[in-house]
């Protein structure tokens, strides 16, 4: 049982001494284990993978803005689903997996998201769970020039 117990708290270690190097290079984020570790992981991605910028504090409903001036929320996940809540300029969506890949759910003006599920109770006040699967159908559908533009191909 001590052996568990040493184990858990070494990893715990590893993990608290990669969260200092992360915040060492991305300061204005927070990384917190409890819960916003993956979102902040998320926003950085989003920023060096896609034509935005994140915001240096907490803004509602917001975590960045592109060139051209469209406000993005971004959500994250290792799980099979998203979350969103209002409705927003844009939202993109993205799905860690263990080995560190990363994949695009949804990217596009988050009316479409909307349009499709304002009939579902609590849409609009409540933080609701979507499945990566329906979020991926609706994101293909979305035409390109209504995408954040890729920084690299």
């Amino acid at each position: 049982m001590e052996n568990n117990l040493q184990f858990v708290k070494n990893k715990i270690s590893e993990i608290q001494a990669i969260i200092k190097e992360l915040k060492a290079r991305y300061p204005h984020k927070e990384f917190t284990m409890d819960g916003r570790l993956v979102g902040d992981l998320g926003e950085i991605a989003a920023e060096v993978l896609y034509d935005l910028k994140l915001y240096e504090k907490l803004e509602k409903h917001y975590d960045g803005v592109t060139s051209t001036g469209q406000k993005v929320q971004i959500k994250a996940t290792f799980k099979n689903s998203l979350t969103f809540k209002n409705c927003c300029d844009y939202y993109l969506g993205l799905k860690f997996e263990e080995d560190g890949t990363i994949s695009e759910i949804f990217n596009g003006p988050g009316k479409i998201i909307n349009q499709a599920y304002s009939h579902r109770k609590g849409f609009g006040k409540e933080l609701l769970s979507f499945p990566i699967k329906a979020l991926k159908e609706l994101s293909s559908k979305v035409e390109e020039g209504q995408r954040i533009p890729k920084r690299f191909s």
